[in-house]
């Protein structure tokens, strides 16, 4: 990755934030009134992107402490050790969001705080912090929802076999027991697992994520073992506090073939069957995709009878995580799925510093896909952002393609609400820059600058114009 591009994205931001006389006139003009009184909107955040102090009071390792310390992994050999020291910061951090006029603040438990070995002993440090967090997210006003497992592994639990090792649906069940018991009577809104397919894809089968493990031999029952994970932490959150609103969270990308030819059709199918539909419908009640996805078939093996009833849990929200489209081609040496994405800059498109599209209406038509499942109560948008190369320059930071992504994106799920939509909340990723996993830190997302080094924050002036949004 390299932040050369800067000149191509601003002749792209040009492009793309000019309307398309084709498309942009029958687009509503943005307005948060449009979204109703009872719309919730935030910011996301994730424990080890954010926290820092992963050896601090007690804590016990993590699969991305291990992972990131290994030569080779990690961009740069960054890590996540200090990462936005959040963990000491969070009470500056949250004034600085109030001050934002944001009202909602997601973030992640680390399961290895709270649970050291991943199971048995309480690290009492760890509950008090969580503690501490919460509390002072209520004392000014912002609301708490907590993500149960946003990819920190306890390392000692991936030393078992971790998804791999179906024992993991009871230690998953120990930990959500845990945490709802200690933070339940003041968390109302809680979501089970952040995009179980990249977790498990990236960490299970290709290895460029924690633990690195490759291969089908990790993957598949890493998926199976996390579909039922994803159902069995939605019932025992209810379970303890039936008055909770319960999610789960997806990523998901709008899905086009190349051509309107049948293989590019078929392959298109295939890769929406994988990357939107493999985790989804199983929750639904609906199995997996199998039809679509053959190779896939070695679920079976792991299945045990009854699992059909319990991969399914009826949520009372789908978090959808979307920030592109992919197209897709037909491609017969790949094996099993037979396709090829078609990367943005080899279709001459505006592109992100992640090599992601900008394409606004993926999000309004996966917002329809999903919104087409009769079992899916509600949607929420649980991540929505870009990276973009900021500067800080004489104490500021001027981020206008970052501006005008969400702008444009909001436009999108404003169309699809008043159009029926049943999507009732949007949480901008990310409220800080941060630790971006096998990137390191030089994509930013953040809405707000994070100097490394002296751990100075700048809002940024897509930081400046959401909070002028959402104060009307």
């Amino acid at each position: 990755m390299t932040l050369t591009r800067s000149s191509f994205l601003a002749e792209g931001l040009l492009l793309f934030c000019m309307p398309d006389t084709n498309n942009e006139q029958a687009l509503p003009v943005l307005t948060k009134s449009a979204f109703r009184e009872d719309f919730r909107w935030g910011v996301s955040t994730a424990a080890y992107q954010i926290e820092g102090a992963h050896e601090a009071e007690g804590k016990g390792l993590s699969i991305w402490d291990v992972f990131s310390s290994r030569k080779g992994k990690i961009k740069q050999r960054h890590h996540g050790n200090q990462a936005c020291d959040f963990f000491n910061r969070y009470p500056d951090d949250l004034q600085l969001m109030q001050s934002m006029a944001i009202p909602n603040f997601r973030f992640s438990l680390s399961w290895s705080r709270l649970l050291p070995q991943g199971t048995g002993l309480v690290n009492r440090h760890g509950v008090a912090y969580y503690d501490r967090l919460i509390d002072h997210c209520l004392e000014l006003g912002i609301t708490p929802w907590p993500t149960l497992y946003h990819w920190d592994l306890p390392q000692a639990l991936e030393q078992k076999g971790g998804w791999t090792n179906r024992d993991i649906v009871g230690w998953f069940e120990e930990y959500a027991a845990l945490a709802v018991k200690l933070y339940g009577d003041r968390v109302k809104n809680w979501m089970v697992l952040n995009e179980p397919m990249v977790f498990t894809g990236a960490g299970y089968f290709l290895g460029v994520h924690a633990p690195g493990r490759r291969g089908f031999g990790p993957f598949i029952p890493a998926v199976h073992h996390a579909t039922l994970c994803q159902a069995a932490g939605g019932r025992v959150i209810k379970d303890f506090r039936p008055e909770a609103e319960v999610g789960t969270t997806f990523s998901c990308s709008h899905i086009e073939p190349l051509h309107q030819r049948e293989r590019d059709i078929r392959a298109a199918r295939r890769v929406d069957a994988l990357l939107n539909r493999l985790f989804l419908e199983p929750a639904l009640g609906l199995g997996y995709p199998l039809d679509e996805l053959r190779f896939m078939r070695r679920l079976e093996k792991y299945m045990l009878p009854g699992d059909e009833e319990r991969m399914a849990f009826d949520f009372d929200f789908i978090g959808v995580q979307n920030y592109t489209r992919e197209v897709v081609k037909y491609a017969f040496w790949t094996p099993f799925l037979q396709a090829n994405l078609v990367p943005a800059r080899k279709r001459g498109v505006p592109y992100t510093l992640m090599n992601w599209e900008v394409y606004p209406e993926s999000i309004y038509h996966i917002l329809h896909q999903f919104n087409r499942y009769k079992g899916i109560r509600k949607l929420i948008v649980t991540e929505n952002g870009a990276a973009f190369p900021d500067e800080l320059k004489d104490g500021q930071v001027h981020d206008p393609e970052r501006l005008c992504y969400l702008k444009r994106y909001l436009q999108q799920v404003q169309r699809a609400k008043q159009e029926g939509v049943k999507v009732q909340g949007y949480f901008v990723w990310s409220f800080v820059d941060n630790f971006e996993w096998a990137e390191g830190y030089d994509p930013r997302f953040g809405l707000v600058h994070v100097d490394f080094e002296t751990q100075q924050r700048t809002i940024k002036s897509s930081g400046h114009w959401y909070r002028d949004f959402l104060q009307g």
